[in-house]
């Protein structure tokens, strides 16, 4: 996925942007980049943070940067920020999206004499992308409606120029953008998390397609927001730290009412303790103990100093060693237990498996699963939330096709009260060896979320568009 921080201020906001980017980096694991202006132009650091976190690897470099406004991105995808020239003036741009139609925008660049240098292998930065159809644009504000509107997918950005962050959220708001405050500074950030600690307080969400600019003395709308919001639901499920909010709705609250949701639905099982799958699957999980009012217990522990979200790795054999080390098993909450996992979600099932298989071994009775969304049967084509290469890689498709459903209309597999669904979810459970596998109903995490289904992104539940 990806997340975004920048800051205008009075004085110099290099550490503000260090830390504000660095509370983001549950939202991505391949690249972390800073870059601040000053009278002497722009300083920009890049890193590969893959292997470690991106706090080590840009402790050195905020030493040598200083300057009044910067941005800075932890990206899941390409390496960024760029720095581009322009008929605009010279600026640095960060964002967080997903182009579908990359290759066709490409083409039609190059038709009419364009060419692209951020190259990886054969594939373009979708970054220059963005900036490419911002610089077609007579100003920058003209330049991100374009984009806006020729991008396929989604897109949220950062531009850092002389006079000020220009600040985008999505054309319907798929990821948020969020604006905070303190004396002589102004933010904007993806994550309300990252505020407090740095001495911001929250000021307001952007809306859908909203454009501002920040500087030091305030934040100056430039477009004003779109009527259509689709705001990525998943975001309360997984992505979203615990302490944040989006829309005015708090990440931690949302899950535990999830949990809640999910044990109210059951009938009369007989469990020796629920859990969670650290660690969004923690919060869920606690929601549903306090609702069942059966013991929450901690089976597992993750082992936090060294090993990152296991779906951040871009390769999958590297995705299921950290699934695997991450992590550790205490056997006493284990053996002769009947035990109720609470989790984000099942995607393609493989680590969960694994997991699954762990426990048997250590002498668990059963084994049940409560994911805290509907089965994913529609991969997503908004945000990069999924590494399956294909669609078809989720559990959820694969069930489908082994009952032969693959091909038709899906519509069916997304209805909780349907045969193909039901069959679907015991395919599953058979798969992964579960006891039981009962999935939240999408109204119950509609509700749980709080904001109308319409103002939502479900697509990869029940593919609404």
């Amino acid at each position: 996925m990806g997340g975004l921080f920048g800051v205008a201020s009075r004085g110099d906001c290099v550490q503000d942007i260090f830390y504000g980017t660095d509370y983001h980096s549950h939202l991505g694991t391949f690249r972390g980049g800073l870059v601040c202006i000053n009278s002497a132009g722009f300083k920009r650091y890049i890193h590969d943070i893959t292997n470690s976190q991106f706090r080590s690897k840009f402790e050195d470099d905020v030493a040598k940067m200083h300057g009044h406004k910067g941005i800075g991105v932890i990206s899941d995808t390409d390496d960024q920020p760029l720095i581009i020239g322009s008929h605009l003036g010279t600026f640095a741009i960060a964002t967080v999206g997903r182009i579908n139609n990359l290759d066709q925008l490409a083409t039609d660049l190059f038709r009419k004499g364009s060419h692209f240098s951020e190259m990886s292998g054969d594939t373009i930065n979708p970054t220059e992308m963005v900036a490419k159809l911002i610089c077609q644009g007579e100003t920058f504000v003209d330049g991100i409606k374009r984009a806006q509107d020729l991008i396929d997918g989604s897109c949220t950005l950062l531009l850092l120029a002389k006079d000020g962050v220009y600040a985008a959220r999505d054309r319907l708001g798929r990821t948020p953008l969020i604006i905070g405050k303190k004396l002589g500074s102004y933010a904007v950030a993806m994550e309300t998390c990252a505020f407090p600690n740095i001495g911001y307080e929250h000021v307001r969400d952007l809306g859908p397609g909203e454009i501002v600019r920040i500087t030091e003395d305030g934040v100056e709308q430039l477009k004003g927001p779109g009527a259509r919001l689709q705001i990525c639901a998943f975001l309360w499920v997984y992505y979203g730290y615990p302490s944040s909010n989006y829309e005015g709705i708090n990440t931690e609250a949302v899950r535990y009412k999830c949990g809640a949701c999910l044990a109210r639905h059951e009938k009369g099982i007989g469990i020796d303790l629920v859990t969670g799958i650290p660690d969004s699957g923690t919060a869920h999980g606690i929601g549903y103990s306090n609702e069942a009012k059966v013991p929450f217990m901690r089976p597992f522990v993750k082992y936090t100093p060294t090993w990152p979200r296991s779906f951040m790795p871009h390769d999958q054999n590297h995705r299921n060693l950290v699934a695997r080390m991450k992590l550790l098993p205490i056997q006493e909450f284990i053996e002769g237990k009947r035990m109720l996992f609470c989790e984000d979600s099942i995607v393609r099932g493989t680590q969960l498996r694994d997991t699954i298989q762990q426990l048997y071994t250590l002498g668990a009775r059963e084994v049940h699963m409560r994911p805290a969304c509907p089965p994913l049967v529609y991969g997503c084509k908004f945000l990069n939330f999924s590494r399956s290469k294909s669609e078809l890689d989720l559990a959820a498709r694969q069930a489908i096709k082994e009952l032969g459903g693959e091909g038709g209309d899906l519509k069916e597999f997304a209805d909780p009260d349907s045969d193909k669904y039901k069959a679907m979810v015991e395919n599953i459970r058979k798969q992964l060896h579960l006891t039981s596998l009962k999935y939240q109903r999408l109204d119950d995490l509609v509700r749980a979320i709080g904001l109308p289904k319409e103002l939502l992104c479900t697509y990869c539940w029940d593919g609404a568009e």
